[in-house]
């Protein structure tokens, strides 16, 4: 029943987003294999839904960070201007080069479960001040070019993959976390909106679904903001694991889809 795909969405929407938000991850990362296994949302279809999902449930946390005064400064407007052009390139070739479930899940699990666990140790054995500088404007921008291919391609914004590396580097999760939240709702409106002139081509199986797409972002509206509300109650130190486990999670859970 429609009310019922709807119910199930607006929750797992909920809790994801209560748990992300505060470390500036939006959710869609978890949600994928929710909308893969439970919902049985077909590929490529399942990253348009995701991008319609942040697009949908964004403002809630980037609201609460707003209010706190949390989202001025640069390095929300290069992790933004980084990212927008590369999530479009990975549209395209989300949608032409890398179709096939089993390959999407291997990379995903190649990617986020090294950097969660690399994360993590760095948080338990934290870096000395002095080791290395924390990275240039330039190295910024750089890396969300790329991160936003690979937003592009899964329908995770970019901003979920480039916090974990800023954090890891030595930045705070308080300063990164309304970055990386804004840097993914940008990047998803351009990705939605490619994926809607992609699916002008006759793809049919590349439209979001949109019920069930918009039913989860209601969902993380209220998580999202709710999140965020919570972020200042928490330790760096907590927020810091808490970010490295929720990407290796990810991976693992990718890596054991992929080979069963």
């Amino acid at each position: 029943m429609e009310w019922a795909l709807g119910a199930a969405g607006i929750t797992a929407g909920l809790l994801i987003a209560l748990v992300t938000a505060p470390v500036g991850v939006s959710g869609a990362v978890f949600l994928l294999p929710v909308q893969l296994s439970v919902f049985g949302v077909p590929n490529p279809a399942v990253t348009p839904t995701n991008l319609l999902y942040n697009v949908v449930a964004g403002p809630g946390a980037l609201l609460r960070y707003h209010r706190d005064g949390a989202l001025g400064g640069p390095l929300v407007r290069r992790m933004v201007l980084g990212t927008l052009p590369g999530v479009v390139a990975g549209a395209a070739i989300r949608v032409f080069a890398v179709p096939g479930p089993a390959a999407f899940r291997l990379l995903v699990a190649a990617l986020m479960l090294p950097l969660g666990l690399w994360l993590c140790a760095r948080t338990l054995r934290p870096v000395p001040a002095d080791d290395g500088p924390p990275p240039s404007p330039r190295t910024v921008t750089g890396l969300a070019l790329a991160v936003g291919v690979v937003g592009g391609i899964y329908g995770i914004g970019g901003g979920s993959i480039l916090g974990p590396l800023l954090v890891g580097r030595g930045l705070p999760v308080a300063r990164v976390a309304p970055a990386a939240l804004a840097s993914t709702f940008a990047t998803s409106l351009v990705g939605a909106a490619t994926y809607a002139l992609l699916s002008l081509t006759g793809r049919a199986d590349i439209a979001p679904h949109w019920y069930l797409g918009l039913a989860c972002g209601l969902g993380g509206l209220v998580g999202g903001y709710l999140g965020a509300r919570l972020q200042p109650r928490l330790p760096e130190k907590g927020l810091r694991l808490l970010l490295g486990s929720l990407a290796a999670a990810l991976g693992a859970v990718y890596a054991v889809d992929a080979v069963v």
